[in-house]
């Protein structure tokens, strides 16, 4: 990722600069199609682990997907079903390999959580860069019985 879209989610992420999300809605909405892809879908965010929670003071993948529900209105909602059931090392120095590795097991199922088979669902995460995070992700959901799943982030690389 790079030039702005980058400085955008490293003042989200690392300087607490929620006013940026504004800035990423309306590229939202003027990029063809992506809030008709998510319309209707149940938004499901990446979950950071509650110790970087408190630590970063909320988690920037709700915060976007809480943002893209209310661009795209309709039956657009925010689901919390996954939980960060592992404590992993920042995954910005890794490798693909050593990123899947460190994911293994780092996510489950949120307490509570009840998949339907027939709804569509949809991963949000700030940034794709190897795919590892969203994977782990997605193995919890199909595990759980979701038949239907997509994914959008903000960026890639």
């Amino acid at each position: 990722m790079k030039g702005a879209a980058r400085a955008l989610v490293h003042e989200l992420k690392y300087h607490k600069g929620l006013h940026v999300l504004d800035d990423m809605a309306a590229l939202a909405r003027r990029a063809e199609g992506v809030l008709r892809f998510v319309r209707g879908a149940a938004l499901v965010p990446v979950p950071l682990h509650p110790r970087k929670e408190r630590e970063r003071g909320f988690n920037q993948s709700r915060m976007l997907a809480e943002r893209l529900a209310r661009e795209a209105g309709g039956a657009t909602r925010v689901e919390e079903l996954l939980r960060r059931a592992a404590d992993t090392a920042s995954q910005t120095a890794f490798g693909r390999k050593t990123r899947r590795a460190n994911l293994k097991n780092a996510f489950a199922l949120a307490p509570g959580a009840v998949i339907t088979p027939g709804r569509h669902y949809m991963l949000v995460d700030d940034v794709f860069t190897t795919g590892s995070t969203l994977n782990s992700c997605a193995g919890v959901l199909r595990r759980a019985g979701c038949l239907t799943l997509d994914v959008v982030t903000f960026g890639h690389g």
